[in-house]
């Protein structure tokens, strides 16, 4: 809400954009806006984020995990990332719900935040087997996390402020050549098809998310082609060295 505390950070934000000769947008939908408080959008140059495709390698065995995890076999729709207040993730486990007659399936959430107490109890209320909940893993483990993964669920809550993000974890997935089950709106909505890297759903919809993760486990061989369409995707656009590239040419040219 208004406040001094706001107003105050507002002006420290409009100060900082006039007075920078240079401003990075990581993603297109933020220009608009900044341009907004900069008065200069000749100044903001758009480098998004990406992928370390030599950390992320599609041909990463995930075998011993998932037999840890307790789902060689099964396939595995895999949320991977931060529990908050924005993810909206109650569709995971309404999802699950709708699904629970498939034992085929199993929906896999790795991380943890503000939510994940909560989700837990839900799980366990609902006495959701197919639903398995795991701790924040260190990232020298996320590759085989993604390796036993059969789609990667990308969510947020169904809400304006979020068509203009582009979650980290939608390139960590291309860089995995994992397909995606995107229920995201905006920009991130229009670069997953764009790719051909997945499937797009209403954010928030239980459904929708059932039905399409139960139609990817009926039809792997279209998992596996978005996947390898979302790598060639990233290789050519999002290669976090080819963006390392751009700015150091970026500060080249600030400092000549």
């Amino acid at each position: 809400k208004p406040s001094r505390a706001t107003r105050f950070l507002e002006w420290l934000e409009a100060f900082a954009y006039r007075k920078a000769d240079c401003i990075v947008s990581v993603t297109d939908s933020f220009v608009e806006r900044i341009a907004a408080k900069c008065g200069d959008p000749a100044k903001i140059v758009v480098i998004k984020n990406g992928v370390d495709l030599e950390f992320f390698q599609p041909d990463v065995d995930g075998g011993a995990l998932a037999r840890t995890f307790g789902v060689d076999g099964r396939f595995v729709a895999a949320y991977v990332g931060t529990h908050g207040m924005a993810h909206g993730l109650d569709v995971v486990l309404r999802a699950a719900e709708r699904l629970r007659h498939r034992k085929d399936i199993v929906f896999v959430m790795v991380g943890d935040g503000a939510e994940r107490a909560r989700l837990l109890a839900q799980k366990s209320q609902l006495g959701l087997d197919n639903v398995l909940m795991f701790g924040q893993l260190p990232k020298d483990q996320m590759p085989q996390v993604w390796a036993l993964t059969d789609v990667s669920l990308v969510l947020l809550r169904n809400q304006p402020l979020f068509e203009s993000v582009l979650p980290s974890k939608v390139f960590e997935a291309m860089g995995m050549a994992k397909p995606i089950v995107l229920g995201v709106r905006g920009e991130s909505q229009r670069l997953v098809e764009a790719s051909g890297a997945g499937l797009c759903i209403e954010p928030e919809n239980a459904e929708q998310l059932a039905n399409t993760v139960a139609l990817l486990a009926d039809d792997r061989n279209r998992g596996r082609e978005m996947g390898a369409a979302g790598r060639r995707y990233v290789a050519q656009n999002f290669d976090r060295r080819r963006l390392a590239e751009k700015f150091e040419a970026l500060f080249a040219s600030l400092t000549a």
